[in-house]
């Protein structure tokens, strides 16, 4: 796990007094002289505060493990804005999205909220997904008292050891999500759980709040094996998986997720325990490249379904057209590039809170920040519908977190199927700090 204060020190080494005061001056000097490139292909002219684009930095993962995610998170940004833009912006203000890659490095996210506050001058920065990331990049967000809106999935917000500039409100995080599926583990897979998991922030929080979870279940992880997530061979893992495990509880991630569920497999072959597995291990990866034909009969973890659902919403029917993949939750333009379903909605639906967010809290510009900051703590629920598609949230302000359903999906005749969804109240939990009591 990256040490958070190391991260901040990288990135306060690289921004001196001069380059700060610099960058403070060439914004100034484009504020009189007239045309700011602001990404690619969009030029602009000063214009009043009223009028001028609300900026969001957007931390893309667009290389490194998470790249994929980064991909999707990307065209899933670009859906949202669009729509938001087409129905009058924020505030009447239209939005202006500029991507930064963090390359899904800690130190390298740091230095990208660092130049989202002082270089860009964005209103807020958004999107990351890799727990390190986040962990890294936190402390630069609250230096600078800049909101930070992540699409993280992981327990370090919500656990309260971050800051008060660090929101997640629309995704739900790992804790919950154990702890609403822990039953139906327990009664439909098996009690005796062996967990892969991988070796960092993310991976941990699976590692820590499994047991406890299954153990007021009457189940039990009989053993815990963490992988690198650069790990490109697998093999040599699985032997210390129990002879004895009912379940293989495997939650992977990076680009050799495809050959980590081969890998399984082929040490396994027709004779193998139950699966359970987040859609990490498969995000981004066709269910029907060759080799994962065992997979057939086991069952995924999904935020929101990657394949069109019988009774999906209209909402949900009109966001998937809108992000553009089809029945099968691939591209409409490129069939063999399959969507990161289960997680990017989480960019889509937290566009649409940084909008409420803003709106309530009359937000004009950057000296509004810490309204933008107390008028998101006082949110509390989000109606499923066309800002929600995956389903009715509730937000605790004092952990900054959201918690809503999950899909249980089984894997049949090369699709996946929600077999299970649970409650709201069945991710729920004791808050364990209090953001709203820091300083902002």
């Amino acid at each position: 796990m990256t040490d958070n204060r190391d991260s901040s020190s990288i990135f306060r080494k690289k921004i001196s007094r001069r380059s700060t005061l610099k960058g403070l001056g060439a914004t100034a000097a484009g504020l009189v002289a007239g045309p700011i490139v602001a990404g690619p292909g969009f030029v602009r002219y000063a214009q009043a505060q009223s009028s001028a684009p609300i900026k969001i930095g957007f931390q893309a993962h667009r290389t490194g493990i998470g790249a994929a995610y980064g991909r999707w998170y990307e065209k899933t940004t670009n859906a949202a804005i669009k729509a938001i833009n087409d129905a009058g912006g924020i505030t009447g203000r239209p939005v202006e999205i500029i991507v930064e890659d963090d390359g899904t490095d800690p130190g390298r996210g740091a230095e990208v909220v660092g130049k989202f506050a002082t270089q860009h001058k964005v209103d807020v920065a958004y999107g990351t997904l890799f727990s390190h990331v986040v962990i890294g990049s936190a402390p630069v967000a609250g230096e600078f008292k800049l909101p930070y809106f992540v699409v993280s999935e992981g327990h370090h917000v919500a656990s309260t050891k971050l800051n008060r500039y660090v929101f997640q409100p629309g995704i739900t995080d790992v804790k919950s999500q154990i702890q609403a599926m822990a039953p139906w583990i327990a009664a439909n897979a098996g009690k005796k759980v062996c967990q892969i998991f991988p070796d960092f922030a993310f991976g941990y929080d699976h590692r820590d709040y499994l047991p406890p979870a299954l153990k007021a279940q009457g189940a039990d992880v009989v053993a815990q094996i963490a992988i690198p997530p650069t790990e490109s061979s697998f093999t040599k893992y699985f032997p210390q998986i129990p002879s004895d495990t009912d379940v293989i509880y495997h939650v992977m991630v990076g680009p050799a997720v495809l050959t980590f569920v081969k890998e399984l497999g082929e040490f396994y072959g027709s004779n193998r325990p139950q699966l359970f597995g987040f859609i990490d291990s498969l995000e981004a990866v066709d269910i029907n490249s060759p080799g994962l034909e065992f997979l057939d009969g086991s069952h995924f973890w999904e935020g929101a379904p990657r394949y069109a659902q019988a009774d999906d919403s209209d909402a949900m029917k009109a966001y998937r057209a809108a992000v553009g993949i089809d029945d099968n939750g691939a591209s409409v333009d490129d069939p063999k590039d399959v969507s990161t379903a289960a997680h990017m909605f989480g960019c889509w639906e937290t566009l649409y809170v940084i909008k409420k967010a803003m709106e309530d809290a009359g937000y004009k510009g950057p000296e509004d920040r810490a309204k933008l900051v107390e008028a998101t703590e006082a949110l509390t629920e989000f109606a499923e519908g066309p800002e929600h598609p995956q389903g009715k949230k509730t937000f605790n302000g004092k952990i900054h977190q959201c918690f809503g359903i999950q899909n249980i999906s089984k894997v049949e005749d090369g699709k996946l199927k929600v077999v299970h969804k649970t409650s709201i109240e069945d991710g729920l939990y004791e808050p364990e700090g209090d953001y709203t009591t820091q300083a902002l």
